[in-house]
Formats: C-alpha cells, structure tokens, sequence
C-alpha cells in the first residue's frame, strides 16, 4: 500500500480539510493565583464561539464555549473556579485578620489584666503579619468592643463578636489543611492559658474559633487539652 493510502493517511488528509476553531472574547480581567505558574498573576476572563473549519477557514458555527480564565504568563485555560482561591496577596490578609480577631475574642473572654496573655497575643499578631501591634493597643480594642457591645469579661462569647470570628474565618477555612487550621485554635488557646487554666468564657470562646474553623467538637476537646498539658 502506498504511503498515505491506508486508514491513518486518509483520517490525516481529512483532519487537515476538516476541524474546529475557537475564537476567544475577553469579558473581564482581573489577578489570580495562577496553579500552574505557582504563584499570582494577571488573568483574562474569555468566553469562546466554536466553529467548523474548512481548510483551517472558520465557516459555520457550533456554539458556544467557556467561559474560561486565561493566565497572562503561560497562557494556560482554567476553568472559572479558579477564581475561588485567593491570592497569595489576599490569603496572607485573611490569615493576618483571622489571627487578629481570635486573639481579640480571646483577650475578651479573659480579661486584658494579664500581662503575660497580652504579650503573647501581641507576639502572635505580630508574627502573623500586624508588625507594629502592642499590648497596648490590644488592650485599647478590647475595651472598646466592650464598651460597644455592653459585654462584660468572662461572660461566654456574645453573639456580635461569634459573628466576627465567622466572618473572619469561614472564607480562610476551606484553604487551610487541617495543620493551619489546628495552629489558629492553639494561638488562642495558648493566650487563654498565658494566665492560668481556661476560664468558661475562653473555653467558650475557644469552641466558637473551632466550629469557624470547621474543626469538629472532639477534636477542638483534644486540642485545648494538649495545649494545656506541659511538653
């Protein structure tokens, strides 16, 4: 048989004659966290209209396609759920506001009259990204969420401030394994413990950082327990 006369030859003459096209639409743009360059780039957000081709000519249409979201670096499609994960610029501020908020519920159900558990909230929201944060005004936002809800410390945690805790740690927790969700729960347990054993409020409290978290009962139990036994 001669070369190009079989089966495969004429499946390749008929690909060339015969094919598909997508021509890409841009409808928004935007930053994204990019998974196969690793890291936040620049995106298009592209709705596409296929076609067949004759002879590589676009000639009747075959619907539509996407949308998708294309990387402005390696130009690689994604589907749109991409979008759904922040970027790294994004997550480090939900990771710094999610610390911040726990250790001020935390610091609410205590008390700010230890000295020892306001350094140690002051030393974790600083290492999680609020560089210039003090005891001081740690204290000073207690206060004035105090003043604000009538809340008294030492009462279990108030529906306002269960609130904040959601908000500030339902959107981070999907994006966290269970090792970074798990360190958030000890940051605060180990501010209650700065002064002593857990009062019902910080357990309370504490319970409240956990659900957020999407940490079940059990599991918040064993490790409020571990955090209080010496290593």
């Amino acid at each position: 048989m001669l070369p190009g006369r079989g089966p495969n030859g004429r499946a390749a003459r008929l690909a060339r004659l015969l094919g598909s096209r997508t021509s890409w639409t841009p409808v928004g743009d935007g930053e994204f966290f990019c998974p196969g360059c690793g890291g936040d780039r620049n995106y298009q957000r592209l709705t596409g209209q296929r076609r067949f081709a004759l002879l590589g000519v676009p000639v009747l249409p075959r619907g539509e396609t996407g949308p998708v979201v294309e990387c402005a670096a390696c130009r690689r499609h994604f589907g749109t759920d991409v979008l759904d994960h922040p970027t790294t610029t994004r997550f480090s501020a939900m990771l710094r506001d999610a610390v911040h908020t726990v250790a001020l519920a935390v610091l609410a159900a205590g008390g700010t009259g230890s000295r020892a558990a306001l350094e140690t909230a002051a030393a974790g929201v600083r290492a999680a990204g609020f560089e210039d944060c003090t005891e001081e005004q740690l204290a000073a936002l207690v206060d004035a969420l105090a003043a604000d809800t009538g809340r008294f410390t030492g009462e279990p945690c108030a529906a306002g401030l269960a609130i904040e805790l959601h908000e500030a740690l339902d959107p981070l927790a999907p994006h966290l394994a269970a090792p970074g969700r798990e360190s958030i729960l000890l940051q605060g347990a180990r501010i209650a413990l700065a002064d002593g054993p857990y009062t019902p409020a910080e357990r309370d409290a504490l319970a409240t950082v956990g659900a957020a978290l999407t940490i079940c009962a059990d599991d918040v139990h064993r490790l409020l327990t571990a955090a209080r036994t010496p290593s």
